[in-house]
């Protein structure tokens, strides 16, 4: 039971510390083609890969009798429209921005879990959340006031990966009572593979550059990239944020989002040598309080309902 209870709050996490990351290697994926090209590369890689897996049975999915088309919204929200938004987000703001702005994700989600799955969590988990919040919106006030990073344009597609994934959440909950986590997974990949490979060869026909396809990855950063962001960022990452919301309430899933956020700043200031001021820290020590307190909360309320039903 303890290791059960203690497996969703690792993938959580592990997720965070992935997520966080990626933003990093799309920064610098993106130093060497565009977000679409680089989106194309990312799940065709992830698809090949978790295809071969499949092919020599080291992961096992399965969907017959199974009602397919509701995947369909699914891979709408994520991979495509949220990769969109956040690939143009990173390419207009810094990697740590990005991770700031993409850490209110939980506030959207406890919303939309309330109304939609009506999961409502405790008031004092929802002061935790409101604190880990209050750190990311007191970052981006901070930094919008500094930040030579700061647009308006990286802000409006951040915010709009934001509802993406959000929606993706709830989606992912109500979908993980009938689909396995890796079979959602699989899924997502095959939809983004296609979907971006697709838009990506439109636009070198259009362009008379189709012998150019394949140029990105005569990089070593772009190769290096692409393989963090299909395998790690994509297969593994993806799977733990499925298994996560397989176990977890979509609300309190959605609270480790906020630690990408504090990945993202330090890989940014350790890596990329972006600045770090003292309201960065306080905001992540904010947020991390927050992240905590939700969790743990949310275990005593659980064993003060198993002592009310077994007195």
């Amino acid at each position: 039971m303890k290791t059960k209870n203690i497996l969703p709050f690792l993938a959580g996490c592990s997720t965070s510390i992935i997520f966080g990351m990626s933003f990093l290697f799309s920064k610098q994926a993106l130093n060497v083609t565009d977000p679409i090209s680089l989106l194309s590369f990312r799940f065709l890689t992830a698809f090949v890969v978790m295809s071969l897996l499949i092919k020599f049975n080291v992961i096992k999915i399965n969907y017959k009798h199974k009602n397919i088309k509701n995947l369909f919204l699914l891979s709408l929200m994520q991979p495509i429209i949220y990769f969109i938004f956040e690939t143009y987000g990173i390419k207009y703001s810094s990697s740590s921005e990005a991770g700031i702005m993409l850490a209110l994700i939980p506030i959207f989600v406890t919303l939309m879990a309330f109304i939609f799955l009506k999961e409502r969590p405790c008031n004092i988990q929802l002061l935790f959340i409101l604190l880990s919040v209050t750190g990311v919106v007191y970052m981006i006030i901070m930094q919008g006031s500094s930040s030579r990073y700061s647009s308006f344009i990286g802000t409006f597609f951040l915010f709009g990966a934001i509802l993406a994934a959000s929606a993706f959440n709830i989606i992912s909950r109500k979908l993980s009572s009938e689909f396995t986590p890796m079979e959602l997974t699989y899924s997502m990949m095959a939809s983004g593979a296609f979907f971006f490979n697709f838009i990506n060869l439109l636009i070198h026909i259009k362009n008379n550059t189709l012998n150019n396809y394949f140029d990105p990855i005569k990089s070593t950063n772009f190769v290096i990239s692409i393989l963090y962001l299909g395998i790690l960022s994509s297969i593994i990452a993806f799977f733990l944020v499925n298994f996560t919301l397989s176990k977890l309430e979509a609300s309190k899933s959605a609270v480790f989002a906020n630690l990408s956020t504090v990945v993202s700043i330090i890989a940014g200031v350790l890596i990329l040598k972006e600045k770090f001021y003292y309201y960065n820290f306080i905001g992540s020590a904010m947020i991390l309080i927050g992240v905590w307190g939700t969790n743990y909360f949310d275990k005593k309320s659980e064993n003060a309902l198993k002592l009310a039903e077994n007195p």
